[in-house]
C-alpha cells in the first residue's frame, strides 16, 4: 500500500506523490513567539515530526521548512506591557520553542526562517498580484481582493457571502472581506520600507513568501492545526494561486489539545507549559502521549492520562533492556499498513505493544532469539515514531538518568516484595510495601500487565 494522506482540500485521502521524485517538501506554520511553548504548540510538530520519519523511513529526502513568526500584534503588546524590546521578547521566546522541540527529539527542520528576514520576497509577491489586479493599495496598506479569486473558500469551505477575516475595520479597505497583506506604521511600532510605504508584514503574506522562497513555487505538503484553515490558509492559498503559484498539493491539518473541552490556548490561560511537563514526566513519555492519538483527533488533557502514556513506553523500554543489545530490524508489515493509512498511529502503536507482548512471552520461554529478533523489529518501528529507548537520544535518559535508574531499581524491588507477599497470601506486609511506595511519591497501578507505578507531582 502506498503512503495516503488525508488532504483538507479535498475532504478525502490521496495518494502521495511529490512534485519532485525522491523528495518530499513540507511547510509547517510555526510558532508565533509570544510566550512559552504548550504541548498544544509542540503537538502539531510532533506529529509532523512523525511524517517527516516515516518519509524518510520509505526512502524519501525530506525538506521541511518551518517558519518562525517572530512579528506580531501579540508580540509587540506582550513585550511593551513587559517593558521589553520587542525583537528581545521575540528571540527569547523562540528559543525556548527551539528547546521544546529539541527536548522532545524533534528532528531539526531543514531551515528555520523568520518573517523579518523576508520582506523582500513578500515585497515582489504583493507586486505581482497588484500587478494582475488581486491586490491594491490604499494609505499605505495593501489588501488582498477576495472576490477577484473566484476559488476563495474552496480549501475552508466558507461561503464567499458569509467571510469575515475578524480584522480590525481599516480605512481604504474596499471590500470587508478582504485581507491585510501589509499593514501601514504606526508611531513607535517597527517598520520597513515598501514601494507603498513603511509598515510591516501581515500574517498570511509571510507564509506564502516564505514556503515558496525555499521550496518552489509548487510544493507537496502544508501542515498545520486545524484552527489554522480559516483564514490563515485560505488566504495563503488564495494568494499565492492568485500570484500564479502551484503552492501546496496536499494540506494536512491537526487537531488540538484540549483541557475541559477548550482548545489550549494562552488567551484562555488554560496551558500547560513544556518545561512544567518534564518536570513531571521524561522527554519520550511526553512524546509518547503526544503521537500516540491520530494527528486528527482531539486529544484532552489530563493527568492520568499521561501517566498512562508514561506506562506505555516503559513496557517497551522494559522489553527492550530484558531482550538485550538488539540491532534495528525491519518494521513490521502491519506497522507499515497503519502508517500508510494516513499516519494512523493508534494501529501502529498497537503493533508495537502486540510485538513487545510476544517478545516477553519469548524471553519467559528462554527463546532468546526470537525475543532479539523481535526486538529489533520494536527498534525499528519505535524509531519511526522517535521513540526508541535504546536510540541515543533517549538511552542516556538524560542528566537525571542515574536518579531515575536507582529509583526504578527500588522502586521494581518493592513491587517485587510486594507480589511475593501477595502470593503468600500476606497481606500485611503486601501493604506495607504498597504503602512504602506511596509515602516515598509513588502512585501504584495494578493492571493486567502487572502492577505499574509512577511518580507523583515529580
Amino acid at each position: 500500500m502506498a503512503l495516503h494522506l488525508y488532504d483538507t482540500a479535498t475532504r478525502a485521502p490521496r495518494e502521495f506523490t511529490p512534485v519532485r521524485s525522491g523528495t518530499a517538501s513540507i511547510y509547517v506554520c510555526g510558532a508565533t513567539v509570544q510566550g512559552v511553548p504548550h504541548i498544544g504548540h509542540v503537538r502539531g510538530m510532533l506529529n509532523y515530526d512523525v511524517l517527516r520519519r516515516w518519509l524518510l523511513h520509505s526512502g524519501l529526502d525530506v525538506l521541511l521548512v518551518r517558519n518562525v513568526t517572530d512579528i506580531d500584534d501579540k508580540i509587540l503588546t506582550k513585550a511593551a506591557d513587559a517593558g521589553r524590546p520587542w525583537w528581545e521578547w521575540a528571540a527569547t521566546h523562540e528559543r525556548a520553542f527551539e528547546q521544546a522541540y529539541e527536548d522532545l527529539g524533534c528532528l531539526p527542520p531543514s531551515v528555520t526562517p523568520r518573517a523579518t528576514g523576508h520582506v523582500t520576497q513578500m515585497v515582489e509577491l504583493m507586486e505581482r498580484l497588484i500587478e494582475s489586479g488581486h491586490a491594491y493599495a490604499a494609505d499605505g496598506d495593501v489588501y488582498f481582493s477576495v472576490k477577484s479569486f473566484p476559488e476563495y473558500g474552496q480549501l475552508s469551505g466558507q461561503q464567499l457571502d458569509e467571510v469575515q477575516q475578524g480584522e480590525t475595520p481599516t480605512r481604504g479597505k474596499r471590500d470587508s472581506r478582504d485581507f491585510t497583506l501589509w499593514k501601514s506604521a504606526k508611531p513607535g511600532e517597527p517598520s520597513w520600507p515598501t514601494p507603498w510605504g513603511d509598515g510591516r508584514p501581515g500574517w498570511h503574506l509571510e507564509c506564502s513568501a516564505m514556503a515558496t522562497n525555499y521550496l518552489g513555487a509548487e510544493f507537496d505538503i502544508h501542515g498545520g492545526g486545524v484552527d489554522l484553515v480559516f483564514p490563515h490558509h485560505e488566504n495563503e492559498r488564495a494568494q499565492s494561486n492568485a500570484a500564479g503559484d502551484g503552492f501546496a498539493r496536499y494540506w494536512l491539518h491537526n487537531a488540538w489539545v484540549t483541557m475541559s473541552g477548550e482548545k489550549m490556548s494562552k488567551s484562555l490561560g488554560n496551558t500547560v507549559s513544556i518545561p512544567a511537563m518534564l518536570e513531571r514526566y521524561r522527554a519520550p513519555e511526553l512524546r509518547y502521549y503526544l503521537v500516540q492519538p491520530h494527528y486528527r483527533s482531539t486529544v484532552e488533557y489530563s493527568d492520568g492520562a499521561v501517566s498512562e502514556a508514561a506506562q506505555g513506553y516503559r513496557r517497551i523500554e522494559a522489553f527492550l533492556r530484558r531482550a538485550g543489545d538488539a540491532p534495528v530490524g525491519e518494521v513490521a508489515p502491519e506497522f507499515a499498513a497503519a502508517m500508510d493509512d494516513d499516519l494512523a498511529t493508534p494501529a501502529a502503536f498497537a503493533v508495537v505493544h502486540n510485538t513487545v507482548r510476544d517478545g516477553n512471552a519469548a524471553l519467559d520461554e528462554g527463546d532468546t532469539t526470537k525475543a532479539l529478533e523481535l526486538a529489533g523489529t520494536v527498534r525499528a518501528m519505535t524509531g519511526v515514531l522517535g521513540l526508541d529507548p535504546l536510540s541515543p537520544r533517549w538511552s542516556d535518559g538524560g542528566s537525571d538518568a542515574p536518579v531515575r535508574d536507582a529509583l526504578g531499581k527500588l522502586v521494581e524491588a518493592q513491587l517485587a516484595e510486594r507480589q511475593e507477599a501477595r502470593a503468600a497470601k500476606d497481606f500485611a506486609r503486601a501493604d506495607a510495601a504498597r504503602d512504602r511506595l506511596i509515602e516515598a511519591g509513588i502512585a501504584v497501578e495494578d493492571t493486567p500487565n502487572g502492577p505499574q507505578w509512577t511518580v507523583r507531582n515529580a
